[in-house]
């Protein structure tokens, strides 16, 4: 069984390797780091071409993880997602070619660009990790997670995910446009091509393998400490989203558990066994933001979730 000790070894090697392929965005990469170690699913927002894809890639690589990756459209159906039956002539019998959720990472591109249908297909088999495909319940892999990008709802053509599909996904990383320096520095790398960055790559080398996830998993759930005051922290604050005057729906218990699986690994991204007030701070709002709904007077008003979690934060007591 590996130590934790082992673990943040593990994965301090990983994030040194990933800020070699990814520019800059280094909230983003702690964050789907995070997601990797908790088993949870990541909903990527972001303008086109700010590296969600290279990130998903770049951490299925450090993890000798099988990657693959759906263009999600208005005409995709579930059986393009989930896989379907063909009929044989030679064996005079259906054989079932997977589609592409039989990964262990999927990166699922524009989801709001595809119906509520498909988009609902991939949601069960996140949750269920199994799926059900003319009858037969087919297992998929214990490692499976998904980075679902997302377009803002603005752009033409999208579907929303209603709040229920949208409370799945462990965190919402939002990746900004790179600042001045950092894009200089992402042309330099990529020399105005894209055989450099295909290059850097090949060139990772796995920080930990399938098996070592699942370990690592199970030994964070186990052996990261959680003291009570920290605990009580943290579902003071998910409990307040519940009463502000600002928003129509606050998150539901889902969320503390999110928050509290997301807590403990940034604890060891951070080379602790322990679980900070700050810890919590930090990861708040990529847990709750997707998951609470803004009253229609505190948008009108201009104000946003950021407003509603300072308040949030300045209310509820930190533990010492």
């Amino acid at each position: 069984m590996r130590s934790i000790a082992e673990i943040v070894e593990r994965v301090a090697e990983l994030r040194r390797q990933l800020d070699l392929v990814v520019i800059g965005q280094d909230r983003a990469k702690d964050q789907a780091i995070t997601c990797l170690l908790s088993g949870g699913h990541a909903l990527l927002e972001g303008v086109p071409g700010v590296g969600k894809t290279l990130l998903a890639l770049a951490l299925a690589r450090l993890v000798d993880a099988r990657f693959r990756r759906i263009q999600f459209t208005p005409d995709l159906m579930p059986a393009d997602l989930l896989g379907t039956n063909i009929f044989s002539p030679k064996t005079h019998d259906f054989d079932f070619r997977p589609g592409p959720i039989f990964s262990d990472i999927l990166l699922a591109d524009e989801i709001n660009r595809t119906p509520p249908r498909t988009q609902s297909a991939l949601l069960e088999a996140m949750q269920e990790r199994s799926a059900t495909i003319d009858g037969e319940r087919r297992a998929i892999s214990p490692v499976f997670t998904v980075f679902a990008t997302q377009n803002p709802v603005e752009f033409e053509g999208t579907y929303p995910l209603p709040e229920a599909q949208r409370d799945r996904f462990l965190l919402q990383v939002d990746m900004a446009l790179p600042g001045e320096d950092e894009e200089a520095r992402i042309l330099a790398g990529s020399g105005g091509s894209d055989s450099m960055r295909d290059r850097a790559l090949a060139a990772l080398v796995p920080a930990l393998d399938v098996p070592g996830l699942v370990e690592a998993r199970e030994t964070l759930a186990r052996d990261v400490r959680v003291e009570a005051p920290v605990a009580q922290y943290l579902l003071r604050i998910v409990r307040a989203t519940r009463h502000d005057e600002a928003l129509l729906l606050g998150a539901g218990p889902r969320a503390s558990i999110a928050l509290l699986s997301a807590s403990r690994a940034a604890a060891v991204l951070r080379g602790r066994d322990f679980v900070t007030p700050d810890d919590v701070k930090d990861l708040a709002r990529a847990v709750l933001v997707h998951r609470v709904t803004l009253s229609p007077e505190h948008e009108i008003e201009g104000g946003t979730f950021d407003d509603v979690l300072q308040r949030i934060f300045e209310r509820t007591e930190v533990p010492r």
